[in-house]
């Protein structure tokens, strides 16, 4: 089938002592469910921008709360910016660490919670005990880079889709990490806030480690220099560059990234190929 499977393990790209992120057969099951994790092996370089593609329940958001701390692997091993993820997500230096690494949730509603924008993205920099001026400063800079300086003074709720996601973005920016965690950023958006909001993760890419979980086939040659598939077994299927991944008919299909169907034309069947962008139906008369 020409299944693509390049080396999995990348050579740091700055003089760090170890990748950003080193996976060795990481598991992960939540109780009482099937497991979420099925032993990945995986290593992320300073600065690269990665883009995770797999079916739903392949485990991709579950990865990146892995990454993130939030939880701990339930086996193996995951290093993280030099730590032990185990130890940050049991509260060993978890506060540090989440200044360097920032989570951006599918469901924004989830990080705004405050009266206005601004309010959001000055949360971070506050806990910090940051003075007055430093705060404004980061909060501004967060806002711009966003491209919502406009909307600070707005309440959350009276946002767009796009706009929320670029605030909780920008909440997340306000703290000054290294690492950003995007999870499908373009979900459930209009096709002008979704190129809005990729262009402006592709200038992210420019200062930050990126890995962006999407079903969004089309945006991924610009905002990864790799991509890591997951296959229905929760473990690495695939890694290689945008082009060559994006190629390889056989993979995405085996991933359950795009699917044929057979359509009858003047008694003929033939098969045609179709992204899954999301959960749909085909509806075809006879």
């Amino acid at each position: 089938m020409g299944v693509t499977t390049p080396d999995l393990l990348v050579e740091p790209t700055s003089a760090e002592a170890e990748p950003a992120f080193r996976l060795r057969g990481v598991t992960y099951t939540y109780s009482g469910r099937q497991t979420a994790l099925g032993g990945v092996d995986l290593d992320i370089g300073f600065g690269e921008r990665i883009a995770l593609l797999g079916a739903n329940g392949s485990g991709k958001s579950t990865l990146l709360k892995l990454l993130d701390g939030v939880i701990a692997p339930g086996g193996g091993s995951l290093r993280a910016l030099g730590r032990d993820v185990a130890a940050v997500a049991e509260g060993q230096d978890s506060f540090s660490f989440h200044r360097e690494v920032g989570l951006v949730f599918q469901d924004p509603d989830i990080q705004l919670f405050s009266a206005t924008v601004l309010d959001d993205v000055a949360f971070g920099p506050l806990q910090l005990g940051l003075d007055h001026d430093e705060v404004r400063a980061r909060c501004d800079a967060a806002l711009a880079q966003m491209d919502i300086a406009h909307l600070a003074d707005r309440a959350p709720f009276e946002l767009s889709g796009g706009e929320k996601k670029r605030a909780a973005i920008a909440s997340v920016l306000s703290l000054g990490p290294r690492v950003l965690l995007l999870d499908e950023p373009t979900a459930a958006l209009d096709p002008r806030s979704k190129w809005v909001l990729v262009n402006l993760i592709r200038r992210l890419g420019d200062d930050h480690t990126i890995v962006t979980a999407t079903h969004d086939l089309d945006i991924v040659p610009l905002i990864a220099n790799r991509v890591v598939v997951l296959s229905e077994e929760r473990r690495v299927l695939a890694s290689g560059v945008p082009e060559t991944i994006l190629a390889d008919r056989g993979l995405l299909i085996e991933a359950n990234l795009i699917h044929e169907h057979l359509h009858g034309h003047g008694g003929a069947l033939h098969a045609h190929e179709h992204a899954h962008s999301g959960e749909h139906v085909h509806e075809h008369g006879a």
